[in-house]
């Protein structure tokens, strides 16, 4: 081979251009010379940094994608056999059903007033304004002198000029698996015992409704956004990648239904002390664990929307207030009990997780490894009070997303130490929690009003709209036979397991057996 066809090797080419790329900035920036936005050669490197971030996102938006499994792994694992296929297909259709409603409306309700100035993570501007045109239409109501954003009217199907737009649609991609996440939790809570069509009704309807107008509020330009511009709030309510827009959402969707919904046949004797039904693989709890663990660096890392300086510490944030969790929920199992339970531990990491995803980007490693040891310990104390009080959540998903997402959300207001986020939310300045700068409350009063308002809004509207489900269909809940044969055949017409015995057919299931099913756990 001569010398020239080596140069031809595409990696040999791609590091020369690299090479050149670089020196060429070196240079640039040791001559003092500025390159003004006509500059041919700026435009162009403005061009290929937007297509950077665009990649980053999207890369960002796979991780998030993946969390998916994540999930069904652990609410399959921490529930009976004979239960499983449906479990996995409630978190497999799920993805399905989120998709299409928010394409239809659930992104233009969201999004679709965003106006330069919103307060989606990282502001829209790393993807570029061009999407500002396409997205522009917010329903607004006007009181006190300011317009409060409401609702994004723009945007419905992708039609228009949206789809045409790269910012958009990268943006769109990024705000439907986030969304996704949150139209899962429920599933785990609500597991064995959950009709199908309840399911898939109810999620469609998170997905086009319940879910983006909150989300409107704080990601989309919308009022709890614009506390701070026009009530001296702080920068108004900041959740940099989601501990009140998707984790607690989705906590308190899961408990406004399972309220309705009721324990699992044979979780509480007859003094309502409750009995542990233990779930049939736990390798597969942990396992799942793990892969939201490794998605949770796309879900925070990834609201930059952009490659950042940023994006390190955001990171260690994450990985620093995972491990926290873990371990605080282990030493309190081993002095509590003597034993480190290892749901419990699972549950520790994960709402560590579920607490540092709003204040990723705002606080210090210290603060987001005491932020994480909180909120292991609290979702532990969460998951075990919840269940003595009658709440049957077989996986935990209340205390891991609803009460690590509110601790998480409160939490900025507590310790962003005012080292970034000038211009967050259109304020001037970085966002300061009250135990940095002057210890004003601004910031922390502003975090507190938005996770009323999720908590308020979901078990409102959430909990209206199961009622309404369970009306239409005589009952959210499957039959007591169906409930003690076990849900995969009779709901989806196929066991998960059919090598194993793990169920009774529903002819099998007399009276009797529902009777004794109640006294004591039919695995």
């Amino acid at each position: 081979m001569s010398h020239l066809s080596r140069w031809r090797s595409p990696l040999r080419i791609a590091a020369l251009c690299i090479g050149v790329f670089g020196t060429a900035q070196w240079v640039f920036a040791q001559s003092g010379v500025s390159l003004s936005p006509a500059d041919p050669l700026a435009q162009r490197f403005a061009e290929q940094t937007r297509q950077i971030n665009f990649m980053w996102t999207l890369l960002a938006g796979f991780l998030v994608m993946f969390m998916q499994a994540g999930f069904a792994l652990i609410e399959t694992g921490m529930c009976r056999a004979k239960n499983a296929a449906h479990i996995m297909s409630m978190n497999f259709l799920v993805y399905a059903i989120a998709i299409s409603g928010f394409w239809v409306c659930g992104f233009a309700f969201m999004c679709g007033g965003v106006n330069g100035i919103a307060g989606v993570p990282g502001g829209p501007a790393p993807l570029g304004l061009d999407h500002i045109v396409a997205l522009g239409n917010m329903l607004k109501i006007p009181l006190g002198g300011h317009d409060w954003g409401l609702l994004g009217a723009s945007g419905f199907f992708l039609m228009g000029k949206v789809h045409l737009t790269a910012g958009a649609m990268v943006w769109f991609f990024y705000m439907m698996v986030f969304m996704d996440t949150a139209v899962t939790i429920p599933t785990g809570t609500l597991a064995e015992r959950w009709k199908f069509k309840s399911f898939a009704l109810f999620s469609l309807c998170v997905a086009t409704f319940i879910y983006p107008v909150y989300g409107c509020w704080m990601w989309g330009g919308g009022w709890l956004s614009q506390l701070g511009r026009n009530c001296g709030l702080g920068h108004g309510a900041v959740d940099f990648a989601g501990s009140s827009v998707v984790h607690l959402q989705g906590g308190i969707l899961a408990l406004a239904t399972v309220l309705q919904i009721g324990p699992r046949i044979g979780k509480y004797d007859e003094e309502g002390n409750p009995r542990p039904i233990f779930g049939h693989h736990m390798p597969m709890v942990m396992f799942g664990t793990l892969v939201l663990a490794f998605g949770w660096f796309g879900f925070n890392a990834g609201s930059t929307l952009g490659v950042s300086d940023r994006i390190g510490l955001i990171a260690v944030n994450t990985m620093l207030a995972g491990g926290a969790g873990a371990l605080a929920a282990a030493c309190y199992l081993w002095n509590a009990f003597g034993k480190p339970d290892p749901s419990l531990m699972c549950n520790g990491m994960l709402g560590g997780l579920a607490a540092i995803t709003a204040g990723c980007a705002f606080v210090s490693p210290d603060a987001a490894v005491l932020i994480g040891l909180i909120a292991g310990l609290i979702t532990v104390l969460g998951v075990l009070q919840l269940e003595k009080r009658g709440i049957d959540d077989p996986v935990g998903a209340i205390g891991v997303h609803g009460i690590g997402g509110l601790w998480g959300i409160i939490a900025v207001g507590l310790f962003a130490d005012g080292t970034f986020g000038d211009g967050y939310n259109g304020v001037s300045g970085a966002v300061t929690g009250l135990f940095y700068g002057h210890h004003e409350a601004g910031q922390l009063w502003a975090q507190c009003v938005a996770a009323g308002v999720c908590i308020a809004w979901n078990m409102l509207v959430g909990g209206g709209v199961f009622m309404l489900i369970g009306r239409m269909m005589h009952s959210n809940r499957v039959t007591p036979q169906v409930e003690v044969a076990g849900l995969d055949v009779p709901e989806m017409g196929a066991p998960a397991y059919p090598e194993f015995v793990t169920g009774m057919s529903l002819e099998q299931v007399s009276s009797d057996d529902i009777s004794a099913a109640r006294s004591q756990i039919l695995r």
